[in-house]
């Protein structure tokens, strides 16, 4: 190629450039002044709160900014179908990407994903006065242990406030701060594994999720002796009132909620009858199997049944071999009285479902948190 070719290239090179540069600048003006919608006023509750808020971000993250925090397993991606609001005025058209966790009932009553809904103009919702009592908290990570290859326990000590009151099973939301290509701060929600005694800091079980933003930060960034955000309690995944007998089943980091059931109810005197499956998929996978075992000890109507699909030869493995699911139906009898609680990922939980139910355990005695 010679200096004359060579020369067109670059000016070439150059335009394109130019222009590429041009338009960027002209897709950030249109976002900053056609896409403005200024402020707009937020009625919540017929007017128990009115507030001026910038217009633009997310009807879930808006309310967030205000202190009102709504629970949302997914960090607001419209993957889990928990944020909830009723919006009676200002909310726009019902989204595609709502349809599938409202029903028709919930539509016409003008339910919608609050994550969903962008504050475009003056917005008037409705929100549970149970809500209103979720609090932010700021805290000190005290403590991060290796429970496996690819999960981690965290304790935060409290500093501001300094004692959180929950019930047993109930989820915080934890803040993943701006990092890397993160630009803002990202919420994922995380079963609180501490009871609720332990008042003055909280323990949360996470496992790495390839990809995953807060997980990622977790198992990367996030040191010992470093502040951090969150806010809750939020949920419903906790003890039924009644004294019927329990059946357990969890897997991988769904251990979080169990692990603090079971010792709240040591520290409480609760004996209902209880026994817990946990799966994993060879011994490699397993943690606070010499906890449990001790508890059960201790415990008279508590029992532990760890379980693996695939032990490796070198696990020597001498406990109960198979999936979760096959190995409650091997042990359980039928039980139309018993209650059962579940944690996990989506296809454990819709499969142990299956599997309690040909025990004669109705849908309304089975209660879960599922991961999305």
């Amino acid at each position: 190629m010679n200096a004359e070719a060579i020369k067109v290239v670059l000016i070439s090179v150059g335009l394109v450039a130019g222009v590429s540069v041009a338009l960027g600048a002209l897709i950030v003006a249109a976002e900053r002044y056609l896409l403005n919608y200024g402020t707009c006023k937020l009625d919540v509750n017929g007017g128990k709160k009115v507030l001026e808020v910038a217009g633009g971000k997310s009807l879930l993250s808006t309310l967030m900014e205000e202190g009102i925090f709504i629970p949302s397993a997914c960090g607001g991606r419209g993957s889990c179908g928990y944020c909830k609001l009723k919006v009676k005025a200002g909310g726009g058209p019902v989204l595609p990407t709502e349809t599938p966790y409202l029903s028709k009932q919930e539509i016409a009553d003008g339910v919608r994903l609050s994550c969903q809904v962008k504050v475009r103009n003056d917005i008037a919702v409705e929100i549970p006065e149970h809500l209103f009592a979720v609090s932010s908290f700021r805290g000190r990570v005290s403590r991060i242990a290796d429970m496996t290859h690819d999960i981690k326990l965290l304790r935060i000590e409290l500093i501001e406030p300094e004692t959180i009151t929950f019930r047993p099973g109930q989820y915080v939301q934890l803040q993943t701060p701006a990092y890397g290509d993160v630009k803002e701060p990202v919420y994922r929600a995380y079963s609180v594994a501490s009871p609720p005694h332990d008042n003055r800091a909280i323990e949360l079980i996470i496992r790495l999720a390839p990809g995953g933003i807060c997980t990622t930060w977790v198992f990367t960034i996030l040191k010992e002796g470093d502040e951090v955000q969150f806010n809750g309690p939020y949920g419903e995944f906790v003890l039924s009132d009644s004294d019927a007998e329990m059946f357990w089943i969890a897997g991988g980091s769904g251990m979080a909620p169990f692990w603090g059931l079971v010792r709240h109810m040591k520290e409480t005197g609760i004996r209902r009858k209880t026994t817990y499956f946990f799966g994993a998929v060879s011994k490699r996978d397993l943690f606070l199997l010499d906890e449990l075992k001790s508890l059960e000890k201790e415990m008279e109507n508590f029992t532990f049944v760890p379980c693996l699909s695939s032990p490796q030869q070198s696990d020597e493995w001498k406990g109960e071999v198979g999936l979760v699911t096959q190995i409650f139906d091997r042990k359980v009898e039928a039980n139309s009285s018993a209650e059962a609680y579940l944690c996990g990922s989506a296809g454990m939980i819709d499969a142990s479902v299956k599997a309690i139910q040909t025990k004669g355990i109705p849908k309304e005695k089975i209660f879960y948190d599922k991961f999305n």
